[in-house]
């Protein structure tokens, strides 16, 4: 029986200037729908629901600044394995009948790219996206881990500021892994050789990983 990867730290810990989370207790699922609702799609926040905690949080520049570079690092390995993608962003991802909800920082259909792409994904009958990303430079009252486990996603990769933590679903929990399953070639130093070149030029950097990659011995 696999055994559940604890829950990682966040880089930083509140108070922070420039990013905050809110935590609502007690919310139902209409109310959390209702709040939905009423604020426009187009909005700085993100909300995570989970059977009556809503967590809204305002990402600050160093979130959204990683956020938006993991996923140019995913884009660039899709097209050099020569993979198909749908790419969702932060989508709300609602699932009534688990009673939780999420907003996340980076979410792809790879492997069921062919299942979803052309049309909107419905979530309460489709499966759940193969990959998830989720920075979370402060501290998050959600147990991510628990709820994307529970949603059934595959692959679920968490970034706090320094650390890539990498999790694979295996008999329905998420066991820490050290390479991704979706990019098996790939190593952590990758990531974080990535992101420190794109802190300068992230043309560059993306430059960088297409070279390792032509370059790297073929087995």
């Amino acid at each position: 029986m696999a055994i559940a990867a604890p829950e990682p730290k966040a880089e930083i810990q509140p108070p922070i200037v420039g990013e905050k989370r809110v935590v609502l207790h007690g919310v139902d699922w209409d109310a959390y729908l209702q709040i939905l609702t009423a604020l426009p799609q187009q909005r700085g926040s993100r909300f995570i629901y989970d059977n009556g905690l809503l967590e809204i949080t305002m990402p600050l520049e160093d979130h959204e600044f990683a956020g938006r570079l993991i996923e140019r690092f995913i884009l660039t390995l899709v097209e050099l394995y020569g993979m198909r993608i749908k790419t969702m962003g932060s989508t709300t991802m609602n699932y009534p009948q688990l009673q939780k909800g999420t907003e996340p920082d980076n979410a792809y259909y790879i492997q069921n790219q062919p299942l979803v792409k052309g049309r909107n994904v419905n979530f309460e009958v489709d499966p759940p996206p193969a990959l998830v990303v989720e920075v979370d430079i402060t501290h998050t009252d959600i147990r991510k881990n628990q709820f994307y486990a529970s949603l059934g996603v595959p692959e679920f990769w968490r970034f706090n500021g320094r650390l890539w933590r990498i999790y694979q679903l295996q008999n329905q929990v998420y066991v820490e892994v050290e390479q991704s399953p979706t990019f098996p070639l790939i190593a952590k130093e990758q990531l974080y050789d990535f992101l420190q070149r794109a802190k300068e030029d992230e043309i560059e950097a993306v430059q960088g990983l297409r070279e390792w990659w032509h370059s790297r011995p073929k087995l």
